[in-house]
């Protein structure tokens, strides 16, 4: 077919698709012009569309209750947008006189000091250590409903910051999608599980690439251990490559963790592609000589040619971060790794961090569900 517009997302059905458009267009009058309004038509289709094909009420469900967990979840994360977030993961039977469990507490309390906030779990052991370090002011909550073992620990325990999902994706979904670093500490299956979505997404670039620390009990060899066999059994099978192996850093040593994930964001703000062009957003450029080097260095990462500053902003980025600087590039996506040694080498411009900027608190639009009626909804 031609280049001719794209068909618009819709039943088919001229009476319920003008009802559709009728029903977008009353709501942004009562809530305000959204650039989400199309997006929000898809859905109402979609949802419609489930009730033509005549799904299975199980379904059904199972779309409605995830839309549901993520819509309240954004909701609760977006007045906190512009703290940096680490997810800590780890086992929830790990007992307090453990030094994994004081690894834990000390790491967060760590990251609280440089502004960061903490998002676990909810649950006891690790998550609990972790919560406590980082205090409840500074603490999400992302808790799964089981039938044991998950109940919220005392620091997160009621909180407007605690969100209660019924399903692991979606909570997945929460913990990738609000984190800006990640960090592991000893578990069982659920922290491996985690640990290994955060290193595929980020290896396959269906995630900004991020630090991922895996702290061990001072003298421990549990990373080490899991380290030794990630470079035995899939690096020297050759089922992940050389630089597969800069995605993660494994060390018994707080301050080390804390200063990798400090460090990451020295000079490197945020990415996002706009088209097949990758923007990395610097607060400090590098001068042309650095630039040409760094080019040279990364020729095999750079497959559209050299590193580009770029003058502004694009419109595309919608007026995110005007105040940045901008490197485009167009990347081998299959190299991320490669990618994360050229943000590296970009960080070493700067000698020290800079502190992540605080955020207000957003205030509920009029029209629209307070906090207390949201925690209300979730339970429905």
């Amino acid at each position: 077919m031609g280049g001719g517009r794209r068909r618009r997302f819709e039943l088919g059905v001229p009476e319920l698709d003008g009802l559709i458009e009728q029903l977008v267009a009353r709501a942004q009058e009562r809530f305000g012009p959204s650039d989400g309004a199309d997006h929000a038509r898809q859905i109402v289709v979609t949802a419609l569309r489930l009730l033509a094909e005549e799904r299975s009420v199980g379904d059904v469900k199972l779309i409605t209750s995830a839309v549901k967990e993520l819509r309240h979840a954004f909701r609760v994360f977006a007045p906190y947008a512009s703290r940096r977030k680490v997810s800590v993961f780890g086992s929830a039977r790990t007992r307090r006189e453990d030094p994994a469990w004081q690894q834990a507490y000390s790491f967060a309390a760590r990251m609280t000091e440089l502004g960061w906030m903490t998002i676990t779990g909810a649950g006891d052991g690790i998550m609990g250590a972790a919560q406590a370090g980082a205090g409840r002011e500074a603490s999400f909550g992302v808790n799964i409903r089981l039938p044991f073992e998950q109940q919220a620990n005392e620091v997160i325990a009621g909180d407007p910051k605690l969100i209660n999902f019924r399903y692991f994706f979606t909570r997945k979904v929460m913990f990738v999608k609000e984190s800006h670093a990640v960090a592991l500490f000893p578990g069982g299956y659920g922290t491996h599980d985690e640990g290994f979505e955060a290193l595929t997404l980020v290896q396959t670039g269906k995630s900004p690439v991020m630090p991922i620390v895996c702290v061990d009990a001072p003298g421990g060899s549990y990373w080490r251990d899991w380290r030794d066999w990630i470079e035995r059994r899939l690096h020297g099978a050759g089922l992940i490559g050389d630089d597969d192996l800069r995605l993660f850093l494994v060390t018994d040593d707080v301050e080390r963790a804390v200063d990798e994930i400090a460090r990451f964001y020295a000079n490197y703000h945020s990415s996002r592609f706009v088209g097949d062009r990758l923007l990395l957003r610097l607060r400090h450029l590098p001068d042309a000589e650095t630039l040409a080097r760094l080019s040279d260095e990364f020729a095999d990462l750079l497959v559209g040619g050299p590193l580009e500053v770029l003058p502004e902003s694009l419109p595309q980025e919608g007026g995110e971060f005007q105040d940045l600087s901008r490197l485009a590039l167009d990347v081998d996506r299959r190299a991320i790794g490669r990618l994360r040694i050229l943000i590296d080498r970009l960080n070493e411009l700067v000698p020290t961090p800079e502190p992540p900027l605080e955020a207000a608190p957003r205030e509920v639009p009029a029209g629209r569900l307070t906090p207390e009626q949201e925690r209300a909804e979730e339970e429905t």
